[in-house]
This record gives structure tokens, C-alpha cells and sequence, in this order.
């Protein structure tokens, strides 16, 4: 099966690009290189693609600038070096997409972003807006005020939840490497590049174990999780190398370029896909087996399999499900509160009015709002 059949229609697009493709050995931005990532996506949107692009580089920029040799440790030097960085980052952005006639709009998010459905949601309808106007969002993480309990934490995985913001048929991850291989290229001269992928199994994930660049913080095993995210909502992505920059438009006319991760058969809901990975969690609820096997079989989660409640929460809150070994198996959207539900834990569903005073509903959680993980 060639790449075009694979792919399909290609209409919404994100591309996604890291610090060791936009800078130099130095930290320092890679204004030739950049240039040339910009005339790309130009000519994308110029053929009637809509583009976000996720770009790296505000800690690399700004330790260029400020002629750091070693990437920040600390929170706080990170944010002040990001504070630098991104303020230059965006301005050659404008300039140069300017210079094609192209008009950008700069989005930086955090978790938190996502994690809210109102901000998550008003998100989504800026992006498409923006899209529908041909204006190409240049989307990064706040890494200026980002705290670790907001933090999305690597740009791969923020390209995963901006393709699943915006229904994105393909996501295309340029990095230092030209897409997956079956052992690390860099160690052994026998490595062989994998140029499709259908299913993301662990022995997929045990290829990836290779550390990411000095300047940037992803390595391959983010892409991978990525790649599992992106598979999932239905959107195809593609690993593929930044140093040619020309590689987006071969991806995108369907060249054999990079390593192909195809999008899952079985595409999960935007909602459930928000509540698997773009939600914090706020607390567990621990099940027995007896729950664990109803969930699996498309079941709400019902108070008389409720064995513990870790954390405190309210109604409404996004929690963990534990399963009878203690594993997280599950996120969904809690119908009571913490100690409510500590009290009608074990309960029958008919019971929870005589026990609690009330009822909300016959379900903890309903399946409608429980995404398996």
C-alpha cells in the first residue's frame, strides 16, 4: 500500500519542529534554516493546506542570546531564559513569514490550557477561525510561566494535543533524526529506518529509548507517544528529518519520506480523547475486578465497585480509575464528590438517595464520559 492511500485527503496539517532544527551547535537560531522551514509551510498554505505550526526553540533562542553553553537546570533560570528567547523566536517568525505574505498568530499554552474544557474549547474555536482566515497559528508551551503541575512538558506530545484540538489529518515531526529505527543510528552502522508503522506495541516503544539533543528536551520516545496520541483521534504523523526543510512537502505529496505512523481504525471521540491526555488528574478512584471487567465491556462505573477514593475533589472533577491491581486503566469525569463518593462506596445504584440524601445519577461515572487508557 503506497503512501497516498495510506494518507488519503490531506487538508489540516500540523507541523511540528524542535530546538535542534531551528538552532545551531551553539543554541544560537538557525536564521538560513528557519528561513527555509517558513518558504515550506508558505507554499503549503499557499496550495490551500491550513497549517499550525508547533515550534520549539524559545530556550534555545534565548541561551543563544544570552551565549549560554549549558541548558538551563532550574525552573525559574528556564523561564527567564524562555522570557528571552521567545520574544526573538517570534519576532523572526513575523518577519520572515511576512516576507510571503503570510500572516501568523502566536499561541503559547500551557496544560492548563487544555485541562479546562472552556479554555480548551475556546481554544479550538480560535484555531479554526484563525485557520479559516488562512492565518497560520505558531503555537509553543508558556515556558515562561509554565509550573511543573502545568506543564505539557515536551513539544511532541503538545503537537499530539494541538492535532486532536483541531481534527488535523496529518502531523508531521521534524527532528535531528530521519524517523524511527530499529536500533539507535547513532551506535550501530547496521541500523534500519522503519518506514511504517500500523501498531504501536512495546516492542516499538523499546526501540525509541534514545536521549534527546542538548538544547531540546524530547527524544524519541516522546514522538512515539505522540505518534500514539496522534493515532488515536485519527490524524496520521510522520518522524521525519529537519534538516531539509523540503521534507514537509514531500510528506505531503506523498513521498516515502520519514517513518509513517498510521492513525487508528478505530478513532476515539474528541471528548474522550481530551480526557484521556489533555486532562490533570485530581484524584483515584480505586475499583475491583468485578467494575474493572463492566468498563471494559462499555459500562459506567457504578458505586457498588468503588473499593477507595485517593485525593480530594468535587463534582465534575477529572479523575484516575484504579484497577483491582492498582493500575490507572482509566480517566473520566467524576458525577459526585470525593467524600460523597467514600460514602456511597459499595452501594447499590438504587441506594445512593437513603445513603447519600440524594442522587445526581445511578453512576459514579458514566461511560460517556470515561475514556480507557
Amino acid at each position: 500500500m503506497d503512501r497516498k492511500e495510506l494518507l488519503g485527503t490531506l487538508k489540516r496539517i500540523v507541523i511540528k519542529v524542535g530546538t535542534s532544527t531551528l538552532t545551531k551547535e551553539d543554541g544560537n537560531l538557525n536564521i538560513d534554516k528557519i528561513n527555509k522551514l517558513v518558504r515550506e509551510i508558505s507554499l503549503l498554505s499557499n496550495n490551500g493546506y491550513e497549517v499550525v505550526l508547533v515550534t520549539s526553540g524559545a530556550v534555545g533562542a534565548g541561551m543563544g542570546r544570552l551565549k549560554m553553553s549549558e541548558r538551563p537546570k532550574t525552573l525559574t533560570e528556564k523561564q527567564a531564559v524562555a522570557a528571552v528567547g521567545q520574544v526573538a523566536l517570534t519576532h523572526l517568525y513575523q518577519n520572515l513569514f511576512s516576507g510571503y505574505n503570510k500572516i501568523i498568530a502566536q499561541f503559547l499554552l500551557t496544560k492548563a490550557d487544555f485541562s479546562d474544557r472552556n479554555r480548551y474549547l475556546n481554544a479550538r474555536n480560535v484555531s479554526l477561525n484563525l485557520l479559516k482566515k488562512g492565518i497560520i497559528p505558531v503555537v509553543n508551551e508558556n515556558d515562561a510561566v509554565v509550573a511543573d503541575e502545568i506543564k505539557v512538558g515536551d513539544n511532541d506530545t503538545l503537537s499530539a494535543l494541538v492535532a486532536g484540538l483541531i481534527d488535523a489529518d496529518l502531523l508531521i515531526i521534524l527532528s535531528d533524526i530521519e524517523g524511527l529505527y530499529n536500533k539507535n543510528p547513532q551506535k550501530y552502522d547496521d541500523a534500519k529506518l522503519i518506514k511504517l508503522v500500523g501498531k504501536i506495541d512495546e516492542d516499538v516503544k523499546k526501540m525509541a529509548g534514545m536521549e534527546g539533543s542538548k538544547f531540546g528536551t524530547g527524544g524519541m520516545y516522546t514522538k512515539i507517544i505522540a505518534a500514539e496520541m496522534a493515532t488515536k483521534i485519527g490524524t496520521n504523523l510522520v518522524i521525519a528529518s529537519g534538516s531539509e526543510p523540503e521534507n514537509i512537502n514531500k510528506i505531503v505529496n506523498y513521498e516515502m519520506v520519514g517513518t509513517l505512523f498510521v492513525k487508528s481504525n478505530k478513532r476515539i471521540k474528541s471528548k474522550k480523547y481530551w480526557l484521556a491526555y489533555g486532562t490533570n488528574k485530581n484524584g483515584n478512584i480505586y475499583i475491583d475486578s468485578g467494575a474493572e471487567k463492566a468498563i471494559m465491556s462499555g459500562n459506567s462505573l457504578l458505586p457498588v465497585g468503588v473499593k477507595k477514593v485517593e485525593g480530594k475533589f468535587e463534582k465534575g472533577t477529572v479523575v484516575q480509575i484504579m484497577n483491582s491491581k492498582g493500575n490507572v486503566m482509566a480517566k473520566g469525569i467524576s458525577n459526585y464528590s470525593s467524600d460523597e463518593i467514600n460514602i456511597i462506596r459499595g452501594y447499590k445504584s438504587d441506594e445512593i438517595e437513603n445513603v447519600l440524601g440524594y442522587k445526581y445519577d445511578d453512576n459514579v461515572i458514566h461511560i460517556d464520559n470515561l475514556t480507557i487508557l
